[in-house]
């Protein structure tokens, strides 16, 4: 049997943060939501078939949370998520979620700017997914992971 690239890196992401020191859950994350978004609920099924547990609250100013959270406008989606300390903006794919968690860096957290066509929750039928990078984000910004669709480039 032969492993492509998505399932060996979705496979070690999930081994180095169930396994590291024991078995152990995903951590569970808050993801803030317009009511009527409905690329967010979307991305957050992709973020629950991943093993996250995901609590939805839905805001009517969400750009105040994002404020509140540290997310440069420039990086700035439409549902923010706070997960183990941590802030998550935008389409995130579990795979770029999973490696965070298990590296740990010393960043605020993650963005994917805007909303990438074929993005976890951005998938268009009939359409090709855009390669898009996932940035870090803190004190500095820096290119964190590139994807093609939900797949690490």
């Amino acid at each position: 049997m032969t492993m492509d690239r998505r399932t060996f890196t979705l496979l070690a992401a999930g081994a180095a943060l169930l396994f590291p020191g024991g078995v152990r859950a995903a951590p569970a994350m808050t993801v803030h939501k317009d009511p009527t978004c409905g690329c967010c609920e979307a991305w957050v099924d992709h973020v629950r078939a991943a093993g996250y547990e995901a609590r939805v609250v839905e805001v009517a100013a969400i750009n105040a949370v994002k404020a509140k959270l540290g997310v440069p406008p420039g990086l700035r989606s439409c549902h923010t998520a706070e997960i183990d300390g941590y802030v998550l903006e935008g389409h995130v794919p579990a795979a770029a979620i999973a490696r965070l968690l298990a590296e740990r860096p010393k960043v605020r957290g993650l963005a994917v700017p805007g909303m990438p066509i074929g993005s976890p929750g951005m998938e268009v039928e009939g359409r090709d997914s855009e390669t898009y990078d996932v940035m870090a984000f803190g004190d500095e910004q820096e290119k964190f992971m590139t994807f093609r669709g939900g797949d690490p480039a």
